[in-house]
């Protein structure tokens, strides 16, 4: 285990200053145990500073060049992997995520900041010309400008990772910035705020305001003074945001209910490996995890079998070992959760072949079969590591259950029949459906976004800052 060295005391980051404040959050150790770190918890006067700051700097942000932008995103990215040690052992204590897990997020998290670069060099105007009566010698310019402020609220799942999917597009487009992080997980952020100090952009380009959702939330996301907001999290906290936020760009990427649907076809070895990935990868908390496995009745016993084996290759144990994959719980509440829709399907009849016992926050990977369609796990959203498997008699059923959930965010289907994946693929509501592989959203760079209550609109670097623009015409 690594010696508890990383000390941390995060502040808010406001106009080009670090601030103190009044009160603090106490930031969990997962590894260890205890309190790792704490963070100054940002006042709603410091969240209007923020505002303010960011207003202020808009003409100086959307002044500047692509290229100057992107000299900013690479001093960006540099900086986080010439930091990239110290924020893997962070990401491990407040998030409660696997050493090697951890590497990658912060890997993740510095070439999205590139690829930002990328796509932001793609990013053109139009020249056109009248072609409708009366406006034969109209001649137009069609051209990006940035939206002024973009709020980027981030999750505690991927508290890096994340943050750079919606920050990096957003300066990329040459908008100020207000971060505020997950109150679970905001050190490393706090570090992302002093890279990107760090990088020499305007004072008031970026800001950054961790504390308490509950006081600064509503002060961030109601004010007229934000052009844009893009959030990460569940399907609740984007409903509210909604209903608080004015005439402004919303980006939601919201809770999930993934089904994996597993036809007779199907290379069985390959469905199980991809299902216990999907299902048990960061102890089941990402929005895109596969929350049941809708199995034809008659592979359902065979597919249960590879997938007790293939959990075997999920163990749970000390998170800064290289070989441990499963971690705990973010917290009590969440462990609690997991645990009520585990029981509500045992009692409904499900059939528990291997795990179920829990300890604090960390819950074993666990394996149901059986699970009646009226069990609640099969239809609301689990954020554990629990893999829950239906039978289904065939492939219409399997699309009837799925398309049951009001979360749409992904799913999957594995089949070895073309016709037959694209059909299903056709006709199940989600944002996005992969066919013979776990549902995964890699680095951005195809857009991804849930339907019905998972979310409003498309993630993905190039489709986010399209998002973080606005299209002024002028007319010649």
């Amino acid at each position: 285990m690594a010696t508890h060295s990383v000390q941390h005391r995060g502040r808010p980051f406001i106009g080009g200053s670090w601030e103190d404040a009044a009160d603090a959050v106490a930031v969990t150790d997962l590894a260890e145990g205890g309190t790792f770190a704490e963070v100054a918890a940002a006042s709603a006067e410091q969240a209007d500073a923020a505002l303010a700051a960011a207003t202020d700097a808009q003409d100086a942000m959307r002044a500047s060049t692509v290229p100057q932008r992107a000299s900013w995103l690479q001093a960006i990215a540099d900086g986080l992997r010439a930091r990239k040690a110290e924020l893997a052992e962070v990401i491990v204590r407040e998030a409660g995520k696997p050493i090697t897990s951890a590497r990658g997020e912060v890997e993740s998290a510095a070439e999205r900041f590139e690829r930002a670069i990328e796509e932001v060099r793609q990013l053109h105007g139009e020249y056109r010309r009248g072609t409708t009566a009366g406006h034969e010698g109209w001649q137009a310019i069609v051209r990006p400008e940035p939206v002024g402020t973009v709020l980027c609220i981030a999750p505690y799942n991927y508290p890096l990772s994340t943050a750079a999917l919606q920050v990096a597009p957003a300066l990329a487009a040459g908008n100020s910035v207000v971060l505020k992080p997950a109150s679970a997980t905001p050190i490393s952020t706090a570090i992302l705020a002093a890279v990107v100090h760090e990088a020499g952009l305007p004072d008031g380009g970026f800001n950054y305001v961790p504390g308490r959702g509950s006081e600064i939330g509503d002060v961030l996301t109601g004010d007229d003074r934000v052009g844009a907001i893009a959030l990460t999290g569940s399907s609740g906290a984007g409903e509210h945001v909604a209903r608080e936020s004015g005439m402004v760009e919303l980006h939601m990427e919201l809770g999930g209910n993934a089904p994996a649907i597993v036809l007779p076809d199907a290379d069985l070895d390959a469905a199980a490996a991809a299902a216990a990935k999907g299902s048990v990868k960061y102890a089941g908390q990402r929005c895109s995890a596969v929350s049941r496995v809708l199995a034809h009745e008659s592979v359902h016993d065979d597919l249960v079998e590879r997938l007790d084996a293939a959990l075997d290759d999920w163990p749970l144990g000390d998170l800064f070992d290289e070989s441990t994959r499963v971690g705990p719980l973010i917290d009590e509440d969440q462990a609690d959760w997991v645990e009520e829709l585990v029981t509500d399907a045992l009692d409904r009849g499900a059939t528990l072949v291997r795990g179920g016992e829990r300890d604090g926050r960390v819950f074993e990977p666990t394996l149901l079969a059986d699970v009646p369609q009226d069990a609640r796990i099969v239809h609301e959203e689990q954020f554990g590591p629990v893999v829950a498997v239906t039978a289904v008699a065939d492939a219409d059923e399997a699309v009837e259950l799925a398309n049951q959930s009001d979360l749409a965010l992904d799913a999957a289907v594995f089949t070895a029949d073309y016709d037959t994946a694209m059909d299903v693929a056709d006709r199940v509501e989600a944002g996005a459906v992969r066919i013979n592989g776990a549902p995964s959203h890699g680095l951005g760079d195809i857009p991804f976004g849930g339907v019905k209550r998972s979310g409003i609109g498309r993630e993905g670097l190039g489709m986010t800052i399209e998002a973080f623009v606005e299209r002024k015409t002028v007319i010649l």
